[in-house]
């Protein structure tokens, strides 16, 4: 063989190894290609005592019939969620529904989509992305939760407005999710050392259980924020908060990406409190896996742990 002829070889030999791991990978921290495969994650999850918030992959979506092609899958989860009785709900990114494209594209296919939860008494979760879309994905949310109450959005301890933009969803009294972000940002507008991140996230986090949530502007719905993080550390202190805090178990939860911490959601659960997982499934597997192991290191030491494990 020769040496071209090697390289090759070594190439596509690379490649394979390559592709098999990252489709373990997948396996672990994704349900699947399709929706049954999402549906049964969801009942598992569900027998652990634990929510499922499902997620169809995708990002940045420009052409119409990929738009109109996951405006059916989530109307289609949502109807199987409530017919499979599963105890979850759904997580949507709006570059996914047309933010790329329009504000009122997105705008007119979100509310499609709550409408849809609603018929079927479902919460949903609008995901935050790159910063780009941080204005736009806030401006969405506040106007249709002025009209749905049972939606929240999702703030990133990574990005420096967060405290701002906290302390108005706050007087609103909206539902939120707060995660330390998944996107590569500018350092003028993101922290970018672990320290910071980490020191936002317990000032957003002081802030969400400082807050009385109980009956603000007369609603009183059961979930009020969400805890989404790895960290044991941030996950100790949260617990630390609750138990001091005027804040109902039953209005805050913590939330997990499928296939990490699984034993620290268990301890959760058998500590009596809320737990989640968050499940994604969908063709698009590949960018997301890619893009969570470029977020944390710690991720992938977290996700090979749980392989050998």
């Amino acid at each position: 063989m020769n040496t071209d002829n090697q390289l090759r070889h070594s190439h596509t030999n690379n490649y394979l190894l390559t592709e098999r791991l990252l489709l373990r990978l997948m396996k672990k921290w994704a349900a699947g290609q399709d929706m049954e495969d999402v549906l049964i994650a969801a009942k598992s999850c569900n027998m652990k005592g634990q929510k499922a918030i499902l997620n169809y992959l995708g990002e940045d979506h420009t052409e119409e019939e990929r738009i109109n092609r996951t405006m059916k899958e989530y109307s289609n989860l949502l109807e199987r969620l409530h017919a499979d009785q599963i105890d979850g709900c759904i997580s949507v990114k709006p570059s996914q529904l047309g933010l790329s494209i329009s504000y009122e594209l997105c705008r007119k296919n979100l509310n499609a989509i709550i409408n849809r939860a609603i018929e079927f008494g479902l919460f949903l979760w609008i995901d935050m992305e790159s910063s780009k879309y941080t204005d736009d994905t806030l401006m969405l949310y506040l106007e249709l939760f002025a009209h749905h109450r049972d939606i929240g959005v999702v703030l990133q301890s990574a990005l420096r407005r967060s405290a701002s933009d906290l302390l108005h969803l706050i007087e609103v009294g909206a539902k939120v999710r707060l995660v330390k972000g998944a996107y590569h940002e500018n350092e003028q507008i993101a922290y970018v050392h672990h320290k910071e991140i980490n020191a936002n996230y317990i000032k957003l986090l002081e802030m969400l259980f400082s807050h009385n949530y109980e009956n603000n502007n007369g609603f009183d719905n059961t979930l009020k924020f969400a805890i989404a993080t790895h960290d044991s550390k941030l996950v100790e202190y949260a617990v630390k908060l609750s138990k001091t805090a005027k804040i109902a178990i039953k209005n805050f939860e913590f939330e997990f990406l499928k296939g990490i911490r699984d034993e620290l959601k268990r301890n959760l659960v058998e500590e009596g409190l809320s737990v989640a997982e968050y499940i994604p499934y969908g063709e698009e597997w590949l960018a997301y896996s890619l893009r969570r192991l470029r977020e944390r290191k710690r991720n992938l030491f977290l996700l090979a742990r749980s392989l050998v494990q």
